[in-house]
């Protein structure tokens, strides 16, 4: 797939720190950059999104992933999967989110995590008052709006990428385990 909205001309300081940070600047970086304002604005709200820690972060990382796969983003996979690298989560369990449903890897808590996910990325939303309520039990509101939140943002990123042909830039070449394939029965868009 090709880029449908070019990419603009970055700062050389933010092209510099961006190379300096993961050896590659981001191609929805490069996209965004055409409207500066915004494009400032979304890794400012990126950046403040990386510092909440009320839900752990290896419940967000696969939350976003299972959002990705569903959207059918591989550029989010790949970056998450490259980052989960560098958060030392386990990449076992990293490289099966987009088959979460038919691996064995994860716990019962993972597994509504990932359910949330899929579930607030369907249209329309199909989160139950059961699941809310077990993981509001289990995580606290805290952690609960935090996840929400979170899963949302996925949810613009990867649309967002999608929608302007951003695919994988291969940021997840530096890990040792491939990513899983999503089972063709899932009825989700592809993620190749």
């Amino acid at each position: 797939m090709a880029l449908r909205v070019p990419k603009a001309e970055l700062t050389t300081e933010f092209r510099e720190s961006m190379i300096k940070q993961l050896g590659a600047v981001p191609e929805p970086d490069e996209v965004l950059w055409n409207n500066p304002r915004l494009a400032e604005a979304n890794r400012e709200f990126a950046a403040n999104v990386g510092t909440w820690d009320a839900a752990d972060a290896s419940l967000k990382t696969f939350a976003h992933m299972a959002v990705a796969a569903q959207v059918g983003c591989s550029w989010c996979l790949d970056v998450n999967y490259f980052l989960a690298l560098n958060q030392k989560l386990d990449l076992a369990k990293a490289s099966q989110v987009p088959r979460w449903r038919k691996s064995e890897v994860f716990t019962p808590l993972e597994r509504d995590v990932l359910e949330y996910a899929e579930a607030m990325t369907s249209t329309p939303p199909t989160v139950t008052d059961e699941l809310s309520a077990s993981l509001l039990d289990r995580l606290g509101p805290a952690a609960l709006v935090e996840l929400t939140v979170f899963i949302g943002f996925a949810n613009m990123a990867a649309r967002c990428n999608t929608a302007h042909g951003i695919t994988s830039q291969g940021y997840s070449d530096a890990c040792e385990i491939p990513l899983a394939e999503r089972p063709e029965t899932s009825g989700a868009a592809s993620t190749a």
